[in-house]
């Protein structure tokens, strides 16, 4: 991806620098599914917390590439799973996904105790951002 303007960047991280919730969109044989997901954006990066034995880490898994979609903003990206939440080398984003998601991280629905809990992060490759009558480049 090439670097993002500085007011890009400021509209990105205003808009998606919190729980936010996009559509991601993956593909196996030719056939795209789209899902929402909980996601948090920092750096030309968003990060999902998400199972790595789900859908849509086996599709990525076949095919890195994804379409992501949320607020005034659409772009392809790719798909790396980062591993275990807990993994040391994941400390860093897991600390800020945790204070991120506080609203709803503990509900029970993860299960931090599981090495298939996994941070999803999605490499921003190019996009299109608008924001009030301006088009952005990613």
């Amino acid at each position: 991806m090439k670097k993002m303007s500085p007011e890009a960047e400021k509209i990105m991280i205003e808009r998606f620098g919190k729980d936010t919730v996009i559509a991601l969109a993956t593909v196996k044989d030719d056939v795209p599914y789209v899902r929402s997901v909980n996601a948090y954006y920092e750096n030309g990066a968003f990060y999902i917390i998400t199972h790595a034995l789900s859908n849509k880490m086996k599709q990525i898994k076949s095919n890195p590439t994804v379409a992501i979609s949320g607020d005034w903003f659409t772009a392809h990206g790719k798909g790396i799973n980062l591993g275990y939440f807990r993994k040391e080398e994941n400390h860093v984003i897991a600390e800020k996904l945790k204070k991120v998601f506080a609203e709803w991280i503990d509900n029970g629905h993860n299960n931090f105790d599981d090495e298939n809990t996994i941070i999803l992060r999605i490499e921003l490759t190019s996009g299109l951002l608008l924001s009030h009558g301006t088009r952005h480049e990613i």
